[in-house]
């Protein structure tokens, strides 16, 4: 059994903030299940949003943020990120992070959608993710171990404390304990066909956290990216929002722009309508492209995009990208407070996979790398004062699973109905559906045993499927569309729902909960 002060699963740049603000003197355990450069926030094209232009303000932000989540969001919570976000940018100024610079050597601010002021900042073009996740961990002191290829399985909870995790690596099965335990494993996206997301990304911290005891809230606002490359029946990766921000329009095949008196903010509408708007366009047999004809030095404010493109033989002189939505972000989650905190003591949470209201129905763009850096700043100093406590209690031992309950399904199989039945349209028949394949699989029966034997496919499969089923099951509650959740059968937004929210917690009957 090894010991630390302080677990960290996950690597993305909420973790990565969180060890940086950690005293020198607490040890801190990183585990990432493949290699710390491969999760969402490296391949993050958007920027971070903050009210740093003249005529901004932080409440500006604070308006289109609430706005963009359809008066879902916590609003304290909201607004207190808001107001942090100029001293974050600040602070990585101050530390030597590369933004980007106008002309005149000032800080250039983008624009992206639903954001009324130019505020998003960019480091590298659409490379942001990747150097802002490279300019941390190369602030990270020798205080912190980084374990890769260590992939979580359990959270070992005892007297209703979490007290560590087991984790599966090359060589072995391992027992780590620490008083502080804290979920980064970013959101689901490859729980669905086209996803913009790492291959990583596959709901693992929802399922840890569910089958832990601890409460999981909003999981059915599952934010679709309006704009992915769009190749041969296939999405193929990110097309940055920021593109728009710059002048690019979305047109069907016949140059017809299909936002044009959708929304008053055009194609720099929140990405809920603007992927609404697009698969409405081809589920009526258009094509739709990003016409990208009028932004100037494309190759140099846009490498990602360039090269993406390229790969896939997208004639960039004629300008027009293929796009479709694909599954980006989920707003829901691990139900925290304004620290980090879940409902059990010990486990913490923070960015993608962590629910702190800010984020509302749909997420603002640019809001999602800020969030990271707000919560995991937050959460460090938080934990720099409390009072060491040290523990080598390893939680109480599943039954060990000695051979498969039943046969799995192939991981496409997952993605294609998820897709079909909980994607952009959602009805009580396909998700009745989609309910009743998911739970023939008797997902409470295979967390009550020690997984240990199994493979880390099997577990992965098994944590989509407990995520899936936790998404379904609020998707199947929330009987009218607000935001990223939309219902054919519920169509309308309704007053009656903006307050509510739909908490999950494992207990005998199963049953959501409506507060």
């Amino acid at each position: 059994m090894n010991n630390a002060d302080v677990i960290i699963v996950g690597s993305g740049v909420a973790a990565l903030q969180l060890a940086k603000h950690l005293h020198k003197d607490i040890n801190v355990i990183v585990f990432t299940k493949s290699d710390v450069t491969n999760g969402n926030s490296r391949y993050a094209q958007g920027g971070i949003a903050a009210a740093i232009g003249e005529v901004d303000h932080p409440y500006a932000h604070y308006l289109d943020t609430i706005d963009a989540g359809r008066f879902a969001n916590h609003a304290q919570t909201t607004l207190e990120m808001t107001r942090e976000a100029p001293e974050i940018v600040r602070e990585l100024m101050e530390s030597g992070w590369a933004y980007d610079k106008d002309d005149r050597g000032h800080v250039q601010l983008g624009r992206e959608g639903g954001h009324h002021d130019h505020r998003i900042i960019h480091s590298g073009g659409d490379q942001t993710g990747k150097q802002l996740t490279e300019h941390i961990l190369n602030q990270i002191e020798a205080n912190v171990k980084v374990l890769e290829n260590h992939f979580v399985y359990e959270l070992l909870v005892e007297d209703g404390v979490c007290r560590g995790v087991r984790c599966m690596s090359d060589s072995d099965v391992e027992i780590f304990t620490a008083p502080h335990v804290i979920l980064s494993t970013g959101g689901c996206g490859q729980l669905y066909s086209f996803t913009s997301n790492a291959e990583t990304i596959t709901g693992d911290g929802f399922a840890l956290a569910y089958n832990a005891g601890a409460e999981i809230i909003d999981m059915e606002f599952i934010q679709f990216h309006p704009t992915l490359l769009y190749v041969k029946g296939e999405t193929r990766g990110l097309v940055t929002e920021a593109l728009r921000g710059e002048g690019a329009v979305l047109v069907d095949e016949n140059g017809r722009r299909i936002m044009d008196g959708l929304h008053p903010m055009g194609d720099l509408a929140p990405r809920n309508i603007v992927a609404q708007a697009i698969y409405a366009e081809r589920d009526k047999g258009h094509d739709v492209y990003l016409d990208i004809r009028n932004i100037k030095h494309l190759s140099s404010r846009f490498p990602t995009v360039t090269a993406l493109c390229t790969e896939y033989e997208v004639d960039l002189i004629k300008g027009l990208v293929p796009v479709s939505p694909g599954c980006h972000f989920i707003m829901g989650g691990v139900a925290t407070d304004r620290i980090g905190r879940t409902t059990i003591d010990g486990l913490y949470a923070i960015g993608e996979v962590a629910c702190t209201g800010v984020h509302g129905a749909n997420r603002l763009a640019s809001n999602s790398l800020l969030e990271g850096l707000v919560f995991g700043k937050r959460l460090g100093k938080w934990i720099n004062d409390q009072k060491r406590s040290e523990h080598t209690k390893k939680g109480l031992q599943l039954p060990l699973l000695l051979e498969p309950l039943c046969e799995l399904p192939p991981v496409g199989v997952i993605q294609k109905t998820m897709m079909e039945r909980v994607g952009m349209v959602r009805s009580a028949e396909g998700l009745n559906q989609q309910l009743k394949w998911l739970e023939s699989f008797q997902l409470d029966r295979w967390f009550s045993f020690d997984l240990s034997l199994l493979t880390t496919k099997q577990v992965t499969t098994l944590f989509m499927l407990r995520t899936a089923w936790l998404i379904t099951i609020s998707a199947l509650e929330r009987e009218e569309s607000r935001g990223a959740h939309y219902r054919s059968d519920y169509p309308e937004e309704l007053k009656s729902w903006q307050s509510k929210q739909i908490v999950q917690e494992k207990r005998k009957s199963n049953e959501p909960i409506h507060l």
